[in-house]
């Protein structure tokens, strides 16, 4: 009986798995066949204000100014503003050195990037003048940009867009099993979902770094107002409640820097994790009721990227653990096809992750800088990567985080 009922909840949650998410896979296949939207040039020039937040950054904040000088756009369009946020390195001077407007911010408890922002559009506002910049384009310190980074946002903005995300590819893609986690994730989540977003004409999403605003946007919620642990990601979800949408970019290459150790990707995720569960309570009700409404596809499809993934992985771990305690005592004779049953589960799902990763690597060898072995071997360890997401999650949900720096080098 046990097995039974075991049985039966896991075949409810894979269905509301699959039904969930069942767009994705329609992407994921669909970019196999179709190539991501690409925006003319009108010859237009528009005025962009670079906005970086660095904590402690001094080794890779100059390679960042430094490749935004050497873009194929032209200089006087563009202003780069550095926010030294409660750095105890040469940051600011560095950030200097290299051309940048530097503001300096000590404040140690209102932390993180959200506080960031908000320093650096209030600096800009009583300095400049938020009129000073048509557009406004996000960073981390860590980031190198392909030579034509601005061009291609340029036309983008051109094109109508006014907010904008790019391809976000990664400089260390072959360090080792936790790096190509991320890289492949990123990745995946540029050329599988927003491409096919872009395609179909919804909304891509925010995520980290990357991405462009137009200046009307921020004057419109009176400066940067997210503070949430992922305020990139609350940023995306209140302009998708208000209708507005998030266009991709996929000639606009970023590359940023992963973490190769287990203990920092860690912490990471866990506070991505934790921010998901804040996004989750604070607008998740409102997405659904957009979605109900039938205020577009945008909601429904921001939802699910923010909430059931990880909860229906955690409940299905929760009844599986529980199973293996139960059966050994109440139905000893069958706990034999229990695990030969669960062992079927393990290596569905092994095999869906790395069909995921096959086809991304496919669609994008070109652009994934790694050697050929690595690049096959990511396909296979991938599926790992996202495993340890699971407990992960599952403290996540019940202590609190707090954001804890990442140091980065000038890996290249």
């Amino acid at each position: 009986m046990i097995v039974e009922i075991s049985a039966i909840i896991n075949l409810i949650l894979c269905a509301i798995f699959v039904a969930c998410y069942f767009h994705h896979l329609v992407f994921l296949v669909w970019s196999l066949f179709v190539k991501p939207k690409k925006f003319e040039d009108n010859g237009e020039k528009h005025r962009f204000g670079i906005i970086i937040c660095a904590r402690n950054e001094s080794e890779v904040i100059g390679q960042l100014c430094d490749c935004i000088k050497e873009q194929d756009y032209p200089s006087e369009y563009v202003t780069v503003y550095v926010v030294a946020d409660n750095c105890t390195d040469n940051t600011a001077e560095v950030a200097r050195n290299h051309g940048a407007v530097v503001l300096e911010r000590f404040n140690t408890e209102l932390v993180g990037k959200g506080y960031a922002l908000s320093a650096a559009f209030d600096f800009i506002d009583s300095h400049a003048g938020l009129d000073a910049h048509d557009a406004y384009i996000v960073f981390d310190a860590d980031n190198v940009l392909e030579k034509n980074y601005l061009s291609e946002m340029n036309k983008c903005y051109s094109s109508g867009a006014r907010l904008i995300t790019g391809y976000r590819n990664s400089k260390n893609y072959g360090d080792n099993w936790i790096s190509a986690g991320y890289a492949l994730w990123f990745v995946r989540e540029s050329r599988q979902l927003n491409a096919m977003r872009g395609i179909c004409n919804t909304t891509a999403e925010i995520k980290g770094t990357g991405f462009l605003v137009d200046k009307e946007i921020i004057k419109r919620q009176g400066g940067w107002k997210q503070h949430l642990m992922i305020e990139d990601v609350q940023f995306g979800v209140e302009n998708v409640l208000q209708g507005d949408k998030v266009a991709y970019c996929h000639d606009a290459i970023l590359y940023d820097e992963q973490p190769t150790k287990f203990k920092e990707s860690w912490w990471q995720r866990r506070r991505w994790c934790r921010g998901y569960v804040e996004i989750l309570k604070t607008y998740g009700g409102k997405l659904i009721l957009n979605t109900l409404r039938g205020k577009g596809f945008s909601n429904y499809d921001m939802f699910m990227s923010v909430c059931p993934a990880f909860f229906i992985s955690l409940i299905m771990c929760a009844v599986n653990i529980l199973t293996f305690i139960l059966v050994p005592i109440f139905e000893p004779e069958r706990f034999l096809l229990y695990v030969l049953s669960a062992v079927c589960v393990g290596i569905a799902s092994y095999g869906l992750f790395t069909f995921a990763a096959l086809v991304t690597v496919i669609t994008e060898w070109k652009r994934i800088h790694a050697t050929p072995f690595k690049k096959i071997l990511s396909i296979f360890t991938f599926p790992v990567f996202m495993a340890t997401y699971i407990p992960i999650a599952a403290v996540s949900l019940f202590r609190k985080t707090k954001w804890k720096h990442i140091s980065h080098h000038t890996t290249t």
